[in-house]
């Protein structure tokens, strides 16, 4: 299974996709509480979040990165806080994140299809 496939399957099901061409198509935006949804997800599987861009009005806003908070691109706090301080900053944005699926993680969901 491919990275692309697993988060489609696992992570973006049943959330509704904001990007109507404002940025790259391969990028989902997702309002607050759906990019919530996805963060919950990533928790669960484990998936490593290594950055969240806030896009308001189809411009990019403001990024956050998983260093400046000293925490693992793993640890579900940084990127929770990181939600939870765009969305009181700006409300009404869209997010998207670059995410990263092991390799262990993708070869047991293969297995296990």
């Amino acid at each position: 299974m491919e990275q692309a496939e697993f988060l489609e399957k696992n992570v973006f099901t049943d959330l509704k996709n904001l990007n109507d061409g404002f940025d790259q198509k391969e990028n989902l935006h997702f309002n607050e509480w759906d990019f919530a949804i996805v963060l919950d997800r990533a928790e669960y599987y484990g998936l490593s979040i290594y950055e969240i861009r806030a896009w308001h009005e189809g411009v990019l806003y403001d990024t956050a990165h998983h260093e400046p908070f000293r925490k693992k691109a793993t640890d579900a706090a940084w990127y929770k806080k990181a939600l939870m301080t765009f969305s009181t900053r700006q409300p009404g944005m869209t997010y998207t994140a670059s995410y990263k699926v092991s390799p262990k993680l993708l070869a047991r969901q293969t297995k296990g299809e």
